[in-house]
């Protein structure tokens, strides 16, 4: 099968958010949104607000050319960040996650909004959009669960590979997507 012909890192905007690639320069401004120990409690790497910690998990956001910085359309301002990345199981399904948002923003729009925008995407060229969760991390669960993602543990008849920091994984159909 021919590999993924998309682009991961596209600009995907709505009324409510700007999806842009994540660069460089936006580590101060990311940073002060990870900062917040809240946002990873239930996080396998709970420890993701420390400054040296962040920095890994930045790094590889731009070393994966598919990292988003997440803006605020109204203030401009960046309030988290999600990623793409490929599904070495399968050609027909992308893999959205390493997403997290400013507390101020949980609970409303803009998750929904963010995972709509990416999801519709990559519907344009794959079947199944995969996201990998921490067994703990139940907030991330719930939020998968109320846009439509139902447990699995195999696509398209292959075992996918559980993860040391992803345990549970979901998948969002293109036949089952009705947002």
């Amino acid at each position: 099968m021919e590999p993924l012909t998309f682009n991961l890192q596209p600009s995907l905007q709505n009324d409510l958010l700007l999806l842009r690639p994540l660069r460089e320069d936006d580590f101060e401004d990311l940073y002060k949104v990870a900062s917040d120990p809240l946002i990873w409690e239930q996080h396998p790497a709970n420890d993701r607000y420390k400054k040296e910690v962040f920095d890994a998990l930045f790094k590889d956001a731009i070393l994966s050319a598919g990292a988003f910085a997440v803006l605020d359309k109204k203030t401009a301002k960046i309030i988290g960040s999600t990623r793409f990345h490929r599904v070495k199981e399968t050609q027909n399904a992308i893999e959205i996650g390493w997403t997290f948002l400013a507390r101020e923003y949980w609970g409303g729009l803009y998750n929904k909004s963010m995972k709509c925008l990416m999801i519709e995407y990559a519907f344009n060229f794959v079947d199944n959009v995969l996201f990998y969760i921490g067994k703990n991390n139940i907030r991330s669960q719930k939020a998968v669960e109320k846009i439509g993602g139902g447990r699995i543990t195999s696509i398209e008849g292959t075992v996918l590979e559980v993860k040391e920091t992803s345990a549970v994984m979901y998948n969002i159909t293109k036949t089952a997507w009705q947002f």
